[in-house]
This record gives structure tokens, sequence and C-alpha cells, in this order.
């Protein structure tokens, strides 16, 4: 289970070494995103609240990073943060998110990545709920849903 203190080491002094790499030139990622997608993923910009596909779905799945396709979040840690947008609690894996200190907009806070396309999907807090404690706070541009098998 990831925990605050986790967060921190990760973004302070190293990541977890991803499973793969995807590396593509800025060309090609605007040639394969929507331009909303482009401008979250890519420039670290942001979706508006409450107006994006997964804020309020709860349906059973897995989401991927919509870059890559990497699996990064378990429908059975999203919750309802009343964010804006859609809340988890825990990553897939370790390995799934990297994190990195985003000190923009005036605000001190740890920007939430793909570990392995480096893509923007948002941003993790420590006010989530017990037992971790924490709340991946995530664009749902960033994400494509996969749904549970029957």
């Amino acid at each position: 289970m990831m925990r605050w203190i986790d967060v921190l080491i990760y973004a302070r002094y190293s990541n977890p070494e991803p499973c793969k790499r995807v590396e593509k030139t800025e060309e090609a990622w605007q040639r394969q995103l929507t331009p909303d997608q482009y401008h979250v993923m890519r420039q670290k910009g942001t979706e508006r609240a409450y107006r994006n596909a997964y804020c309020r779905a709860y349906d059973p799945g897995l989401y991927a990073c919509a870059g890559c396709g990497s699996i990064l979040f378990s429908s059975a840690e999203k919750y309802h943060a009343i964010s804006g947008w859609p809340s988890f609690t825990q990553p897939i894996s370790k390995s799934a998110v990297k994190y990195a200190f985003d000190d923009s907009h005036q605000m001190q806070r740890i920007e939430a990545l793909c570990n392995v396309c480096d893509c923007h999907l948002g941003h993790v807090f420590n006010d989530g709920p017990a037992p971790g404690g924490l709340r991946y706070c995530i664009n749902s541009a960033s994400l494509s849903k996969l749904d549970s098998p029957v």
C-alpha cells in the first residue's frame, strides 16, 4: 500500500522503474491524442471540474493511461471525493505512477504522471480516506476505461 511518505520519497529521490518505456515526439503525441488530451497530458493542463467523463462513473473496471495503455488504477480504489475529478486511493501497483514536485500556480503539490510514458495524469494529495490517506485526483482526459470481464 502506498502512503504519503512513499510518494514524497519517490518524488524527491527516485521513482520506481517502469515495466517498459514509451517515448514519442511531441508531433507524434499531437497526432495520437485529441486536442483536450494533448492539453492535459502533454502540456500539464486540467479539465473542467465535474464536466469530465469519469467523475461520476463507478462501474467496475480498470483505468489505463490514454497515451500508452498502461493500467494505472482499479475501480475498486475509486471513491467519491467531491473534488470534481475522478479520485482513487491507490494506484494499481507501486510502479504504475511517477511522482514529481509541482510548484506551478503558486501551489506546492505532487504531480502524478504515467510512469511508462510520462503523460500528466493529475495530482496526489494526503487528504484521502484511511488506511492509506491518499487521494489521486486524476483528469478523465488522461484515462481510458477498460470494462471488467463478465
